[in-house]
């Protein structure tokens, strides 16, 4: 059996391995060696490479963002940071048509700027606004719905794990990635929220309502989000000032959270080893995933897969835009089985040696910035694509009594609504790109 063949085999196996529940890290590090044993027949050369794989991945700078920006999540959750926002967005809209629904969806997009996880959103989100959903009288199905589909707002809005790994993995710049993802990250939230305001008028007997706040009270709660809005321009500002790295600034932001949480009062020295727990945890569950995609792809590399399939997508006489849209699908297909963070490891060594081949018309740089851009919206979408998007397990965990069924009827038009978005950024790629080209 050739290199090549032995490449194009492991794929199943792997799929395998992660549908019987092996740790997706461990599958793809599994695969990556005995693949690598194959090809050179002896022991000596992988354990070679497994110390090289491990200390060129771990000795990457711009890995270290990914820790802090967990943490910078923890605090902001610690701190009342995801409540504050909620109760400011439902203040403001909270008694029109689908108003909570819009404020919860809102609130996923605040958050989503000083978290940049898509499960930690929703889980987060959906412990806040869940109980006021049911208190205004929203039906389950649409109150779930809602929530997971704002969760996909933890990545689309920076700042975004997955971007940070999409840009290590392509050698891209992870500021511009992050000014790229602005737009379409606003786009998403402004969807879903017309999605919401469609349903209210639909079907009214799902949709509650609560009554209008003086306006004394709507100030009062907008206050209250002060920490995110200073947290965000301090760090987003400083990044694109040139003040700081994505690095230094996600430690900023982890500092001022930090200090946000603990003037809240959610901060404590019991609280804080919880904190540093769970973000370690997170840490290194993502790193053994990293680990394992590294010593795997080295193992693609080395049978030259990635640069035959470019070289027999490049001789093919067809459109662009076909091979990119079989990509895109693929994603959301792979999005109903795997985690976004898993799919991007897996498949970019693969896909993006294809992409840059084909002629869209845009310089290597922007093509790798609107491509990444593409692969993050339809990775998410997966998430949220019945029968298994892991976004609609995670919120539906959180609201037993509302069957699953309910919730993936709801979600529908949540989906159709990214299709659609996906479908304008693929035709439009000055979309992603125009505030770049400021």
């Amino acid at each position: 059996m050739t290199s090549l063949q032995l490449a194009l085999w492991s794929f199943p196996v792997l799929l395998l391995l992660i549908f019987v529940r092996v740790p997706i890290g461990l599958s793809m590090l599994v695969c990556g060696l005995a693949g690598a044993w194959m090809v050179y027949g002896n022991h000596m050369p992988i354990l070679n490479q497994l110390k090289q794989v491990t200390y060129s991945t771990f000795s990457n700078y711009s890995l270290s963002v990914i820790p802090l920006f967990l943490l910078m999540g923890q605090f902001a959750a610690l701190g009342g940071l995801s409540q504050a926002l909620f109760k400011a967005a439902e203040a403001w809209i909270g008694h029109r048509k689908g108003g909570v629904a819009m404020a919860a969806v809102g609130a996923c997009a605040g958050f989503g700027a000083i978290c940049g996880s898509s499960l930690a959103t929703a889980a987060t989100m959906g412990q806040v606004a869940l109980p006021e959903l049911k208190r205004a009288g929203y039906a389950g199905g649409i109150s779930t719905a809602c929530l997971a589909a704002g969760g996909t707002l933890g990545i689309l809005i920076p700042p975004s794990v997955v971007l940070v790994i999409y840009a290590i993995l392509t050698e891209q710049n992870i500021a511009k990635l992050f000014l790229a993802a602005f737009v379409p990250g606003l786009l998403a939230a402004f969807g879903y929220m017309l999605v919401i305001a469609i349903y209210a008028r639909l079907k009214p007997q799902d949709v509650g309502s609560m009554p209008p706040m003086p306006m004394k009270e709507r100030w009062a709660a907008t206050l209250k989000v002060w920490p995110v809005l200073v947290i965000f321009v301090v760090v987003v500002g400083g990044i694109y000032g040139g003040i700081f790295t994505p690095t230094e600034g996600a430690a900023v932001g982890a500092f001022g959270t930090g200090i946000a949480a603990w003037a809240n009062g959610g901060l404590t020295r019991k609280s804080l080893l919880g904190v540093v727990l769970a973000t370690a945890t997170a840490t290194g569950m993502i790193y053994m995933i990293v680990l394992g995609a590294g010593v795997y792809n080295t193992f693609l590399a080395l049978s030259q897969l990635p640069q035959e399939a470019a070289n027999l997508v490049g001789s093919w006489d067809v459109n662009p835009y076909t091979v990119l849209v079989a990509i895109l699908v693929l994603y959301i297909i792979l999005g109903c089985f795997m985690d976004s963070l898993s799919m991007i490891l897996l498949t970019i060594p693969v896909f993006f040696p294809i992409i840059t081949v084909l002629d869209f018309g845009l310089s290597p740089e922007e093509l790798a910035i609107w491509f990444g851009i593409l692969v993050l919206i339809v990775v998410e979408v997966g998430l949220i694509t019945p029968p298994v998007g892991m976004n609609l397990f995670v919120i539906n965990s959180l609201s037993r009594d509302t069957p699953i069924t309910h919730t993936y009827r709801a979600i529908l038009p949540f989906v159709a609504s990214d299709l659609i978005r996906t479908a304008i950024l693929v035709m439009f790629p000055g979309i992603v790109l125009f505030v770049l080209r400021l």
